[in-house]
């Protein structure tokens, strides 16, 4: 349906051109389901090093497994618990270098070694999270936090219930 070129030379570019393409998939497209499903999809294919990358939703008072793609991942996360649910509690991006030394850390997949975690707020309400694992340790950095960040502040009153 869509071909973006997302081939690029520096890390703010890529996340340039990722926020177009996600602009284009979700603009006109009012559920929010598919809106994240392709956001993760999107993720997936033109981040690299990446061994999950997805979304919980916040629903009650725990973050339920969203749209996603990679291998099968924890239902359910209480809010303070694993690096998700330290972003869903304390409202900030959680960029863990190497998650075997994060107190708490819930390993729904083994070969994980770092994780970053954007909280997705909109209208001033926590809604979900977004997720992405790696197995390369330090994989994360302040740039894809920034980039990850931007792209959760355009989707957010897209996904939004």
């Amino acid at each position: 349906m869509y071909a973006f070129d997302v081939s690029t030379s520096s890390k703010t570019e890529l996340y340039s051109d990722l926020l177009s393409a996600l602009d284009a998939l979700t603009a006109d497209e009012p559920d929010p389901i598919a809106n994240m499903a392709n956001a993760a999809a999107l993720l997936f294919e033109y981040l690299p090093d990446l061994n999950w990358a997805g979304f919980y939703r916040l629903i009650g008072d725990e973050l339920v497994l969203g749209p996603f793609q990679g291998k099968t991942a924890c239902i359910r996360i209480a809010i303070g618990k694993g690096v998700c649910g330290k972003a869903a509690a304390t409202g900030e991006t959680q960029l863990v270098a190497d998650v075997h030394a994060f107190p708490g850390h819930i390993a729904c997949d083994a070969a994980s070694a770092s994780e970053l975690v954007v909280p997705i707020v909109s209208q001033g309400r926590l809604i979900g999270v977004l997720d992405l694992d790696s197995p390369l340790a330090n994989r994360f950095d302040a740039g894809d936090a920034a980039g990850c960040e931007m792209l959760v502040k355009l989707l957010a009153p897209r996904i939004a219930a």
